[in-house]
């Protein structure tokens, strides 16, 4: 496997695809990429010289923000949005979604699994609500009938 910005990339698929497996990197810049660095795009990983992989290395690392970087960027942006108070960040806070989406029937992504809602008895309560006797009005013993 070839190693680029510290992301082992698999040998046998396609440079294009392979590059997708950096964080930060989809088929459209791969694609570009492979365009600045002149390599073509249907080459396999495992036939991709030294000189080509450090080409597309240092095109990267020049241009683009990837890998822990990116995700140190995109926390700290989410975090700002928290802390300033916006609508974006109490979504995030809250755990809801963001960009809009409706809530009341679905979001199971964000929001995790249902909840139900409803009153929690323990099982010695449960039963007493239940049996017939407990409606019924209380039975006296003999001594109260005297």
């Amino acid at each position: 496997m070839a190693r680029i910005i510290g992301v082992e990339i698999p040998n046998a698929k396609r440079v294009e695809i392979a590059l997708t497996y950096i964080y930060g990197i989809g088929l459209t810049l791969s694609r570009r990429l492979l365009k600045e660095t002149s390599i073509e795009s249907d080459i396999r990983v495992k036939d991709l010289t030294e000189d080509q992989i450090n080409r597309l290395t240092m095109a990267i690392q020049r241009s683009y923000r990837v890998e822990g970087d990116l995700r140190r960027q995109v926390s700290a942006d989410i975090k700002r949005l928290v802390d300033i108070g916006s609508y974006r960040g109490v979504r995030h806070k809250r755990g809801l979604p963001v960009h809009g989406q409706r809530t009341h029937s679905n979001a199971r992504t964000r929001k995790g699994p249902r909840k139900t809602v409803g009153v929690v008895r323990s099982k010695e309560r449960r039963s007493t609500l239940k049996s017939p006797s407990s409606s019924a009005a209380p039975v006296k013993t003999p001594e109260q009938k005297k």
